[in-house]
């Protein structure tokens, strides 16, 4: 695996490095001692899959409030998305700043999110599937919601939006007193 550091300090790109041969390809996308490395300690306890149908889809930007913050581990298995996370830290250099990546059965990227992340995303293809990795239980009544059109964090989405949940669209917008998430 090939960990890259993105500009939201703590969270980072992964690409596999698959072996391939006439039987097809074999990939490693998780090794203890290699998340060591980048300073994860915390088990993952709890595994989520999702599929999203229509094409243009967002889904998000949620996170779990402490204490039951967790950090995630995404990977798109079909399909593809726009990925999106957003710094809600209260103590961090890029709060409120978000990255959006592109992730896909086909390029086999993982994005890495860590606690105090707002994570969410946009089908770029329909029928598209994720696999997300937690390290904390889902936790009913802990959970929090930016809105996708938040003008505090300017997300670019890259298509119209066709279907968005009535509970992802009735998130609070931030103002100028968030004061974000302490972790």
């Amino acid at each position: 695996m090939i960990f890259q550091e993105t500009k939201l300090k703590g969270a980072y790109l992964i690409d596999l490095e698959p072996f391939q041969d006439e039987r097809g390809l074999f990939a490693r996308t998780f090794c203890q001692n290699e998340f060591k490395d980048i300073g994860h300690s915390k088990e993952f306890v709890q595994f989520n899959h999702s599929l999203t149908i229509p094409k243009a889809t967002i889904r998000g930007l949620h996170y779990q409030k402490p204490p039951f913050a967790e950090i995630k581990l995404i990977r798109c298995i079909r399909g593809k998305v726009y990925d999106v996370i957003v710094d809600l830290r209260r103590q961090s250099p890029t709060f409120l700043q978000y990255i959006g990546v592109e992730l896909s059965a086909q390029n086999m990227r993982m994005i890495y999110i860590p606690e105090g992340f707002a994570h969410g995303f946009q089908t770029l293809e329909e029928n598209s599937e994720l696999i997300y990795h937690h390290t904390a239980f889902y936790q009913p009544g802990v959970e929090g919601g930016v809105r996708y059109n938040d003008p505090t964090v300017g997300v670019e989405w890259p298509l119209e939006p066709t279907v968005i949940s009535d509970k992802d669209q009735k998130h609070p917008y931030l103002n100028s007193n968030y004061s974000g998430i302490k972790i």
